[in-house]
């Protein structure tokens, strides 16, 4: 869940996905003007403002799927507690919050050539010069979150009991997850 299109199974493009398969692609447009009609906002929106508070609310802070979180909200990983298995941090770390982490540098490098560039206006230097600022403080704060909550978590390989429950379960994750007011003990 990224404000963007960083990823092709974020679960925007899997909502899409969804509408073109069950309903056909020639009602798809008609199809997704209702639901964001109906929700008051875009999907991608929604998923990135709405529906793990939404979520939280229905399942009364005993969530099924549960939000890794970086500080600021720059990085947001969902996660299924039903499919959870003990190496399912590291490929969070892995395959998306380092691949992402990796795409806003060479972002940054190509707005870095603009800002440089003969070429660029200086609106468009200046565009870039803010957008690189933005980018490095997103970088860091990742890069802060990998090294002091989810690669520590990672090596851990953290075991969940379905049994436990959520209240137990989730609460082994510490800083990782969003916090939830009733639900996170602080440690």
């Amino acid at each position: 869940m990224l404000d963007g299109n960083w990823f092709t199974d974020d679960i925007t493009e899997r909502f899409y996905k969804f509408l073109r398969v069950t309903f056909g692609e020639e009602h798809y447009e008609e199809n997704l003007e209702f639901i964001e009609q109906a929700i008051g906002k875009n999907i991608r929106k929604y998923f990135l403002k709405d529906f793990y508070a939404d979520h939280v609310k229905r399942y009364k802070k005993r969530p099924i799927y549960w939000l890794l979180s970086s500080p600021k909200g720059s990085f947001n990983a969902l996660i299924y507690m039903h499919r959870y298995r003990p190496d399912t941090v590291s490929v969070v770390l892995n395959d998306y919050l380092r691949e992402f982490r990796a795409k806003l540098a060479s972002r940054k490098d190509h707005l870095e050539a603009v800002s440089i560039s003969a070429s660029a206006s200086k609106g468009e230097k200046t565009r870039a010069l803010k957008a690189i600022e933005k980018l490095k403080k997103i970088i860091l704060e990742l890069e802060d979150y990998e090294r002091d909550v989810l690669y520590p978590l990672a090596t851990q390989q953290v075991e969940i009991d379905l049994d436990d429950g959520v209240k137990v379960n989730y609460n082994k994750f510490g800083t990782a997850l969003k916090k939830i007011p009733g639900l996170t003990v602080k440690k």
